[in-house]
């Protein structure tokens, strides 16, 4: 009897932890997480009237005949009701994660076979068809007992069928507690036909409920990972898209700027390349280096409105014609600033022209408050400048070169910046005999 008192608290204190679990979990459908939380509560309900009819047993005052009869219809009526729930839980995970438009016939004849189980039960409280107390308030099994399972398991049944004939519909994880909570209550049913004491039916539906719950969790908890997983592979692609969109707005706008004048025809490229040599030499990240890149193929994308006749001019432009070069750095942040996607890509082309001392254009910023990206671009603007055939003179010779960005350190350039494309010049060999 302690033992039996023992395994019944046990499976209690089971039971109610199940339901708080159930409660304060998520699961991927409310109705399945109510199911499980319900199966605890009628399972715990199940044990405790299997209790009181222990204690009420053969008391024949009024009030022991109630609480043994109405204890026993109880534990009868909560196995109907177990097995409807669990049907409710298979047919919620066919509808949510099966994806099904309609609860399958086969869950719906599980239904119909309970009400005829529950229907049966109520006659026998007239007819005493499952079991019946004697004057002694004893309870006997009557010669109808086995119907007290038979309804329930043949409602199982037709759930393992539905669940073998949908198990594409229900992720692997799920199959193995479905069809075992299903199975376990029928082998408690065939010892509970020969034993008596705790119900056997209760110990194995209690596994089941835990058992279940935890695959559940498991479920629940691959689903997250797995909806992360998409969200990631979605926000990748997204990624993917609009890096792909701005390398083909930028290309086509540098094919643009490049035709405007065969004499700086691949300059963008240019100082493209330096901007990103320049910016790895100092240290940066190789995702900075490749958004220097970027920004700077735009840096003269100011110059799509300037007049043909001015950038090609073989001479030396009027101050009237400077005025009007000097406005595309403004032309430039207008076009860029419309690409939403990307708004750094207007910083190059903004401020490139810009000065270290703040004698620069267009506004006159100086030092730090000039954008670090427009001081390195400034350097590699400058140099290609220097370093390719205009319509108005030659290449300069190296040395002139390096001379050049020596002395604009600190007053055109960023001094760090202008020291690491010097340290270009002196060891790339081939730039300087490209340049001889």
């Amino acid at each position: 009897m302690i033992l039996r008192d023992y395994l019944m608290f046990l499976l209690l204190g089971i039971c109610t932890a199940s339901m708080v679990f159930a409660a304060i979990t998520d699961f991927k459908s409310v109705r399945m997480k109510r199911s499980l939380f319900y199966l605890a509560l009628s399972v715990m309900l199940q044990m405790i009237c299997d209790k009181l009819v222990s204690l009420y047993l053969g008391d024949t005052s009024e009030f022991g005949v109630f609480m043994t009869h109405t204890c026993k219809f109880s534990i009868y009526a909560f196995y109907l009701l177990i097995v409807f729930i669990f049907n409710q839980y298979i047919r919620d995970l066919l509808l949510t994660e099966g994806e099904l438009e309609k609860t399958p016939k086969l869950l719906e004849y599980a239904e119909y076979i309970i009400c005829l189980g529950f229907m049966t039960l109520l006659g026998s409280q007239v007819t005493g068809w499952l079991y019946y107390f004697d004057e002694n308030n004893q309870y006997h099994r009557a010669g109808g007992y086995l119907l007290a399972y038979v309804y329930p398991m043949l409602a199982i049944v037709v759930q393992i069928v539905a669940i073998i004939k949908y198990r594409q519909k229900i992720r692997k994880i799920m199959l193995f507690p479905l069809i075992a909570f299903a199975l376990f209550p029928l082998f408690g049913a065939v010892f509970q036909y020969y034993i008596h004491g705790v119900s056997a039916v209760s110990v194995f539906v209690v596994s089941m409920v835990v058992l279940l719950y935890s695959f559940s969790i498991m479920d629940t908890n691959q689903t997250i990972r797995e909806s992360y997983q998409k969200e990631l592979d979605l926000l990748t692609e997204a990624q993917e898209t609009k890096e792909l969109m701005i390398s083909q707005t930028t290309m086509a706008l540098v094919e643009a700027i490049d035709a405007k004048d065969s004499y700086t025809n691949g300059h963008s490229r240019r100082v493209a390349e330096y901007s990103e040599k320049i910016a790895e030499l100092a240290g940066k990240s190789k995702e900075e280096c490749k958004k220097i890149y970027m920004i700077a193929l735009l840096h003269d994308v100011g110059k799509i409105g300037i007049p043909d006749a001015i950038i090609t001019k073989p001479g030396r432009l009027t101050d009237e014609e400077f005025a009007i070069i000097k406005s595309h750095p403004r032309i430039g942040r207008e076009i860029l600033t419309k690409i939403s996607i990307s708004p750094d890509l207007a910083t190059g082309a903004s401020f490139h022209h810009e000065r270290y001392d703040g004698k620069g254009y267009p506004f006159g910023i100086k030092g730090e408050e000039i954008p670090e990206i427009a001081r390195i671009i400034a350097v590699a603007d400058s140099y290609d400048a220097m370093a390719s055939k205009r319509s108005y003179r030659d290449v300069l010779p190296v040395e002139k070169i390096r001379s050049e960005l020596e002395k604009g350190k600190g007053t055109q350039f960023d001094p760090k910046f202008a020291e690491i494309m010097i340290g270009i010049i002196d060891s790339n060999r081939t730039l300087k005999e490209h340049l001889a």
